[in-house]
């Protein structure tokens, strides 16, 4: 079952001498259940391809299908509601709410919707994501992996048709980022979750089954791997 299309994509910011392409009729599907990694230098637009993915920015022209919805022809308000219901979203930085503990920024997404938390999907969250002994914990009474992990969470407790994961280890050390890749595969596998991770972690990228990369605002090799490890599928598209 398709999850994601994404057809001719672009986005251009400014115009004349400061105009920069940053997508340039980017294409591709993912079905529901897959584990991909996107992949590119600094600046090769993998990063405005996440906003534009999360509904936090909007394309110039194309298509963003999820589940059926086409986003880019959402207006604020309705792209918000999809945003929030829809897609589950990890940062490198966690963006966790300060003054809440660890539940509360679990719950607060489905609060803000005006819907009453799961209290069993939450308990289960929290025993799958290690953090029993965690629970009424602010963040700074956490270490940076137990942070990412309540970010994981949160970004579960809506069912979303997609997860996205931004440099989810960028801030972590590499036995956390392990841990961290682990639990999202764990995700994946169990609950057949979308998971697409943006990185320019190569080790991150050899976890997924699939490698999309991009490089000046285009997919220059689109790649899955079989259950051995070996690229199967590889495809490297012309500009």
């Amino acid at each position: 079952m398709k999850i994601l299309e994404i057809k001719n994509l672009c986005k251009v910011y400014g115009s004349g001498e400061t105009k920069v392409d940053a997508l340039k009729n980017v294409s591709f599907e993912i079905e529901q259940g897959e584990f991909v990694a996107i992949v590119g230098p600094s600046g090769s637009g993998k990063s405005t391809l996440m906003h534009i993915l999360g509904g936090v920015d909007t394309p110039t022209s194309g298509v963003v299908n999820i589940s059926g919805t086409d986003i880019s022809k959402l207006d604020e308000t309705k792209l918000a509601i999809f945003r929030r219901r829809q897609i589950g979203l990890i940062y490198q930085f966690y963006n966790l709410i300060p003054i809440l503990n660890v539940e509360e920024n679990m719950t607060l997404p489905i609060l803000l919707d005006g819907k009453k938390p799961d209290k069993k999907l939450l308990k289960d969250l929290i025993e799958k994501l290690g953090l029993s002994e965690r629970r009424r914990h602010l963040p700074n009474q956490l270490s940076g992996g137990q942070q990412q992990r309540v970010s994981i969470g949160r970004a579960l407790m809506n069912h979303p048709a997609l997860l996205l994961a931004d440099e989810p280890t960028g801030n972590l050390d590499t036995e956390n980022s392990k841990e961290i890749i682990s639990l999202l595969r764990k995700f994946n596998k169990e609950n057949k979750q979308t998971v697409i991770i943006i990185t320019h972690d190569e080790r991150i990228a050899l976890s997924a089954d699939r490698v999309i990369t991009i490089e000046d605002g285009q997919i220059t090799r689109d790649s899955a791997k079989s259950f051995s490890g070996s690229v199967i599928n590889g495809s490297e598209v012309s500009a």
